[in-house]
Order: structure tokens, then C-alpha cells, then sequence
């Protein structure tokens, strides 16, 4: 179905090419899963499936790529719609029209499809999906996994052969994330329809995949393969197969139920030893953000009801709920984006919305879901030299904190043409050069691989015992197993858990990592905690 023949990948400015020399073969009715680290090509591979890449985005594509046959060198996008089907990171951003019935239909009226067959074609998809409930609703209406089901009904509607996907579980909450995977598995077995997903949460998707490409940039090769051979020596790789690596375990365990199979003995070891509790952070007496009785509107909408909440120096706290909960609304409200209906929000003893512009950015720090609102300069470097001189900081700060977060970034890219991680990272350094005591980070890992991750968690406890307050809103529950010593939840902008992060994440089957559920009973909630409590 598709084909690559020695296909390499050069943009205008770059030393080096994206993609180099690939060769591969995806069969028809299968799903694969794409991987790489963050900026290592993963996107310009799904581009070159349907002829953005490079009628679109320029730069050099040498080799063959074919899709059913058709050539993207000769065939544009418009040539290959009928082929291939994508769906972007952002949904909402693709919608073109404002109700769920519309937005299905669109795609054929595009492409020139009788009315008969449309209305055929809605209905089917419609029940396909589970979207038949909301055909009249309007799209902005919809919680995050309903606007990600009905992108891809869009694009199902037009009946392509191949569905391509960027990172369609990033911005979903873990119940939303099985919603939008059963449904693709669906499409595979039932439809023999060809899947291409990109996806940095490796833990949601590799279970259902029959085949991985793995891209690890850099010039060096891409490969193509079983899911357990590619993982098995793969640079990056979800917490259950690091598990079974540390352990030893063969074969190589791709799910939780594969792992608890062989897990007993090693539970039988662990019950025997205590769960170590995080290191103590700095003292928590002083509060760094406070909210009491918060109440927020959106017209008819109660998003906050009564929120009481604080946030200590050192700490960092985990907001988690479905999407819809209230999490983005109450970041929004501490950094004085939003105001409040009743309540008072206070910053270290102030009101956010009273404070200066240069006094709020070194107040409080926020990086919203999506980096690039924050991004306006033309170059990396001058985007690090003005988050200097706005916020004070000595010459150099910015660009040293983006070296540590993403060190392969060039100070000449435009910050729109690097990757979402990498965006991410860029925002970060932006943000934290005023030295803020209390950082708001609104689903902080959308985007990155697991090193970057790794890198992000590793400044974040670095801030915390240097005194900074952390609060995340976020749906990745292998962060918070790394990185929280305290998780809210909140449901219908209502708070109804708030306590420490092991007892709230072991108690709550859809919060609960990848560790967690392979040790239960026993709390145990990463690999470095095991292997840390075994070897000492």
C-alpha cells in the first residue's frame, strides 16, 4: 500500500537531511506506529505519504514514494485525496464548518460526491464512531476525544485507503485515548483500512500496533519491524518495555496484561521491601499561588465551582480529569488570564490581573497548551535575547536553559518551523528565564519524546528544590508518576481528590501508570523506583 524507495528528505538551510536513504514497505490493513525522538523526521515521513512533502513544504525529496500505486512526485495533495485521509495534531484547527454533521460531509462535497451517497456515507460513519448522539451539536461544543473522533470521521467519509495520524492521543485524557485507539483498531480489522501513527505516548498505542517504523534521525537508518524486536534495542520506549528490559523478560512485553504474566516473582521480591517516599522538598509553609471559592462562567458554562486550592514553595502539583474538568481554566485564572466569577486568586499574596506586565512574567510563569501563542520573534536567538531583555535576565540566560531542554535546536530556525516538542521547549526556556516562583505548565509534554520528557522532568525537580512552585495540568500519567509529589483531580470544575501522588494514582484505575498496574497490588509507580529499591 505504501512504498518508500530510497527516499531522502533535504529542507532549504539545513546541513544535514531529514530523512536519508528509506526504504520500507506498509502493507494494506495494517497499523503502524511510528517513533522517533522529538524532531527526528517522524512528521516529514507522514507528510511525504499524502505529497505535502515537497509540494508543500519545499525542500529536496529525492527516491519514490507511492501510495496504491500513485506517485507523490507526480501527484500533488489534491491528486491523493482520495487515497490517503489526515488528521492533524490539533483537530479543532482543521474543522472548516460548525456542527458535527457538516464537518463529516465536507470532505465529499470537495471531492464532488453525490448527495445520495453523502447522506449514506454520514450515517455509516456516524455509527462507526459511536458520533451519532452529537450530529447536531456544534464543534466547539465537544470534549477533546469527541472533536478527535469526528476528525477522523471527516476524513472516513471520503472512504480513503490509508489513514495517516499525528499524535491523535496528545491531547486526550487516558479514557478518551481508548475511545480513539478502539476506534481505529476498529477501522483496521473491519475495513482493512491502512493506519500511519505518529505518537510520543508509546504506552497508549504499541499494544495495537502490527509493525513500528522507528525514526531515529540524525542520519541514521530508519527501521522497520515487529513491534518487540524494534523496542527491544529502540532509544526511546513506553515504561512497561523498560520494565522488561531491566528484567529481563522474554518475550519482550508490549502490554500491562503481558507484563503481569511475568511479574510475580518480581512482586513476590518487592513485597518484601518499602515503597521509597519521594526526597523532602523545600519547605512548604510559604504559599506561592492560592485560590479560594473560585468560581468561573463561560456564559451558561460553570467551568469553576468553589475551587480551593494552594500551591507551596517547592511543590509540584499534578492537576488530572478528563478533558473538559476545568484544569486549563484554573492555570488560566492564577496567571490573571481569566477572570474570575466570585473567588479571589492570589500570586504570592497578589492579584495576577494588578500586577505590570515585565512584574507579572517574573511572578508567575505560564506555558499554555499551545507554545507557539508565546513565540513572535523570527529566530530561536531572538526569541532567547528578548525573553532576556524582557524579563531581565543576564545575556545568555534563555538560550543556556533551551540548551539543557533541547540541545539540538539551531539559534537560526524559525520557531514555527521547528517541531511541537521543540516549540515546547523554546516557550519553556522563554519562560523561565525570569526566574518566576510559581510555573504553570498546561499539558507540558504534548510533543515530546521520552528523553526530552526526561530532560523536562529533570529541570522541573531542579526548579522545585531551588524553592519554584510547579503546577501541571496534564493527562500523562508516566510524568506525574516521575515527577508530582501531590495530585488534584477535578471533575465538572468540581475538586474531588487532593492528596499524594501514590495513593491518588494507585486508587484510580484510568490515572494509574504503566508500573503501577503491573505491580498491583504493591505501589510501586516507576522502573528507577524498583531497580533503585532492589540494588539497595
Amino acid at each position: 500500500m505504501i512504498r518508500f524507495e530510497q527516499v531522502s528528505v533535504r529542507y532549504a538551510d539545513t546541513d544535514a537531511p531529514v530523512l536519508h536513504d528509506v526504504n520500507l514497505v506498509v502493507p494494506e490493513g495494517e497499523l503502524c506506529l511510528v517513533l522517533g525522538r522529538t524532531g527526528s523526521g517522524k512528521s516529514t515521513l507522514l507528510r511525504c505519504v499524502n505529497g505535502l512533502v515537497p509540494h508543500f513544504t519545499g525542500g529536496t525529496l529525492t527516491g519514490r514514494v507511492t501510495v496504491a500505486g500513485r506517485d507523490t512526485r507526480t501527484h500533488p495533495p489534491r491528486e491523493l485525496a482520495d487515497v490517503v485521509g489526515v488528521v492533524p495534531q490539533d483537530p479543532l484547527a482543521g474543522f472548516v464548518t460548525d456542527t458535527v454533521e457538516d464537518e463529516l460531509a465536507y470532505g465529499m462535497e470537495s471531492l464532488g460526491v453525490a448527495p445520495a451517497v453523502m447522506r449514506r456515507r454520514v450515517e455509516e460513519t456516524l455509527d462507526l464512531l459511536g458520533l451519532a448522539e452529537l450530529r447536531t451539536r456544534p464543534l466547539l461544543s465537544l470534549s477533546a476525544g469527541q472533536q478527535q473522533r469526528v476528525a477522523i470521521g471527516a476524513v472516513l467519509t471520503t472512504h480513503p485507503q490509508v489513514l495517516v495520524l499525528d499524535e491523535p492521543t496528545s491531547a486526550l485524557d487516558p479514557p478518551a485515548a481508548e475511545e480513539v485507539l478502539a476506534a481505529l483498531t476498529r477501522l483496521v480489522h473491519d475495513l482493512g483500512l491502512t493506519v500511519l501513527v505518529a505518537e510520543h505516548r508509546l504506552e497508549r498505542v504499541v499494544q495495537y500496533a502490527d509493525r513500528v517504523i522507528h525514526v531515529p534521525g540524525r542520519g541514521l537508518p530508519v527501521e522497520i519491524g515487529a513491534p518487540a524486536d524494534i523496542l527491544r534495542a529502540a532509544a526511546v520506549a513506553p515504561p512497561v518495555v523498560e520494565l522488561g528490559r531491566w528484567a529481563g523478560w522474554s518475550p519482550l512485553p508490549l502490554s500491562v496484561r503481558e507484563a503481569r504474566r511475568h511479574a510475580e516473582p518480581l512482586r513476590a521480591r518487592l513485597a518484601q521491601l518499602s515503597v521509597p517516599g519521594r526526597p523532602p522538598t523545600t519547605a512548604r509553609t510559604d504559599k506561592s499561588g492560592e485560590v479560594q471559592g473560585l468560581v468561573v462562567e463561560y456564559g451558561d458554562l460553570l467551568a469553576l465551582r468553589g475551587i480551593d486550592l494552594e500551591v507551596r514553595r517547592g511543590e509540584v502539583a499534578a492537576v488530572m480529569g478528563r478533558n473538559g474538568a476545568g484544569k486549563s481554566t484554573l492555570l488560566r485564572a492564577l496567571v490573571g488570564l481569566q477572570r474570575p466569577s466570585s473567588g479571589t486568586v492570589r500570586v504570592r499574596g497578589r492579584d495576577p490581573r494588578e500586577l505590570a506586565a515585565g512584574e507579572l512574567v517574573c511572578t508567575v510563569g505560564y506555558v499554555p497548551q499551545e507554545p507557539s501563542d508565546l513565540l513572535w520573534s523570527e529566530t530561536v536567538e531572538e526569541e532567547c535575547t528578548h525573553a532576556d531583555e524582557d524579563t531581565g535576565a543576564s545575556p545568555g540566560t534563555a538560550a543556556g536553559l533551551l540548551a539543557v531542554l533541547a540541545p539540538d535546536i539551531s539559534p537560526a530556525a524559525h520557531p514555527r518551523d521547528l517541531s511541537e516538542g521543540q516549540r515546547l521547549a523554546l516557550a519553556l526556556a522563554v519562560v523561565l528565564a525570569g526566574d518566576p516562583p510559581l510555573l504553570l505548565l498546561d499539558e507540558p509534554t504534548r510533543g515530546l519524546d521520552y528523553g526530552a520528557k526526561r530532560r523536562l522532568t529533570r529541570t522541573l525537580r531542579e526548579l522545585a528544590s531551588a524553592g519554584t512552585a510547579v503546577l501541571l495540568a496534564t493527562h500523562d500519567v508516566e510524568l506525574v508518576a516521575e515527577l508530582a509529589d501531590r495530585v488534584v483531580v477535578l471533575a465538572d470544575g468540581e475538586l474531588v481528590t487532593d492528596g499524594p501522588t501514590i495513593e491518588v494514582v494507585c486508587a484510580s484505575p484510568a490515572f494509574a501508570p504503566q508500573v503501577a498496574k503491573v505491580m498491583a497490588p504493591l505501589q510501586w509507580l516507576t522502573v528507577d523506583s524498583i531497580a533503585k529499591a532492589l540494588a539497595g
